[in-house]
């Protein structure tokens, strides 16, 4: 019986230290000076993947790599780099501090003559193509990344003012519903957390004798963490006010749509007959794809347009902060700038390498005052739109796959202040006496969309693996809160505590 019961003992602590070890480990990175949390830094696991703290300088580790002998090494440009385990980091109450090693000015002493921070960026500008450049090694690499949209109006009316195809109860229940719609858009602002795991498969090749970059899509894992009802874009919006419309037209006519001086070629109705015809089935895969290309173009280096601090540095004042070293050990210039001309927007910060000027990382916000893009209409359209918020970071990685840089890790923060103010009509198509409803949509606010890019891993596959692979289409998991287990096997991006604290309806 004693036997038993001690078997019994043990197999209980053996089985808890399981459960305990099995457990997502969570860290957090900070300045040992000031104890100001580390944005962005690199947490590599045991050399094979390469994860980042996030605003706030924190980062869980899956479960697969939260074993005590997870060797972790921290690296952060301006910090010396630190490795540890997973059993060091607990030891530590699960906290990171890292030293400062930047280089004064006076302290710099490189091979080479000192260049002067124009001359750097000469060179930086002549090597983009060679840096940067895509390379034909067929590569798999595995990608998270997060949408944050949030949509801020000040001002939201819609109101119905005439209408033939309503009848007097019919139009007061409507605006009623109306006013219940825009009311709880102002009180509780739509907010909309997308986050997507997958592995992205690409190689160079050919088609019609012209070089093609092919690539392949598996997606591992999606979610989407919204209101339902809620609008996060003008078009949510203006489709949600239309649909709360057509519940009150006849459900047997069709009509269509007029703003302003402009008509519509769209048809809607009610008619069960005509939306079984118009049903399409969505593609989530194909949009994923497309949004996935688009974020990674925005964020190449060698976009000419978004990155004018590094195109035009004719432009910019530069400023010789000092320099550090990158985990590889190789000498890097920190550089500050800021508007010299009028036509440039943007001031913040590059890391660029001595051996082959490459721009590593930038740090770059709107400087105050500017804008990036806007219109005006609102006299003629009642359109007034423009982008006044615009930052974020890059960072890049010497590839393990072929020769050249590749993009890490990306976060951009983009913002546009909206103002429309136009009428809308529902017109019914008919070539007798026409039903018309319409109402007025006055809509002023802020909208701001984050998104975030991770590249974990990269390696080298082979063109047969990538053909074998199939694409299939996927739906996303659509939770109510934020739920660290559905991600316990994946390493990502630790959500920001905003996500954390969202509650869907």
């Amino acid at each position: 019986m004693t036997n038993y019961k001690t078997s019994f003992f043990f197999l209980s602590l053996l089985f808890c230290f399981q459960m305990a070890s099995a457990q997502n480990i969570s860290g957090k990175i900070i300045d040992s000076q000031t104890t100001e949390s580390i944005p962005y830094a690199t947490i590599m696991v045991n050399n094979t993947e390469n994860l980042v703290s996030n605003a706030e300088g924190l980062f869980t580790l899956s479960e697969n790599s939260s074993n005590q002998n997870t060797i972790l090494t921290i690296s952060y440009l301006g910090y010396a780099n630190q490795k540890l385990s997973v059993g060091d980091l607990i030891k530590q109450q699960n906290i990171i501090k890292l030293q400062a090693a930047i280089i004064e000015l006076q302290e710099v002493n490189v091979p080479n003559k000192r260049l002067s921070p124009n001359e750097i960026m000469a060179n930086v500008k002549a090597n983009i193509k060679n840096n940067y450049a895509k390379n034909s090694i067929p590569k798999k690499d595995m990608i998270f990344f997060r949408e944050i949209t949030n949509f801020k109006p000040s001002i939201l009316d819609v109101a119905i003012d005439k209408s033939t195809g309503f009848s007097k109860d019919a139009l007061k229940k409507a605006n009623t519903q109306m006013n219940a719609f825009t009311s709880k858009l102002i009180t509780q602002p739509p907010r909309e957390f997308v986050d997507i795991l997958c592995n992205n498969y690409s190689y160079l090749t050919t088609k019609d004798d012209k070089p093609y970059y092919l690539s392949k899509l598996e997606v591992l894992k999606a979610t989407k963490l919204k209101n339902e009802n809620s609008s996060t874009s003008l078009d949510d919006l203006q489709k949600s006010a239309t649909d709360i419309i057509l519940k009150h037209l006849d459900s047997t006519k069709y009509y269509r749509v007029k703003s302003g001086l402009f008509g519509s070629r769209d048809t809607i109705s009610l008619r069960k007959d005509f939306n079984k015809k118009k049903k399409t089935k969505s593609n989530q895969l194909s949009a994923t794809k497309a949004n996935l290309t688009s974020i990674q173009i925005e964020n190449n280096i060698t976009n000419v347009t978004k990155f004018d601090f590094i195109h035009e540095p004719e432009a910019y004042n530069y400023i010789f902060e000092g320099a550090t070293y990158t985990n590889e050990n190789e000498f890097v210039y920190v550089l500050s700038f800021k508007p010299k001309k009028s036509r440039a927007k943007y001031k913040g910060k590059l890391y660029i390498t001595e051996t082959d000027f490459a721009v590593i990382r930038a740090d770059y916000k709107l400087e105050d005052g500017k804008k990036v893009s806007g219109v005006n209409l609102k006299l003629l359209l009642g359109i007034k739109t423009f982008e006044n918020v615009s930052n974020g970071t890059v960072i890049y990685k010497n590839s393990p796959v072929g020769i050249g840089y590749y993009l890490h890790y990306a976060s951009h923060e983009s913002g546009q202040y909206i103002y429309v103010n136009r009428p809308l009509k529902f017109i019914e198509l008919t070539d007798e006496d026409k039903d018309v409803v319409a109402f007025d949509l006055k809509v002023e606010g802020n909208s701001i969309e984050k998104k975030e890019y991770l590249n974990i891993s990269r390696t080298e596959t082979s063109e047969a693996t990538i053909q074998k692979v199939t694409e299939d289409d996927f739906n996303f998991i659509k939770i109510k809160s934020y739920d660290p287990k559905i991600w316990k096997d994946y390493n990502g991006i630790e959500p920001l505590e905003e996500m954390k604290q969202f509650k869907a309806d």
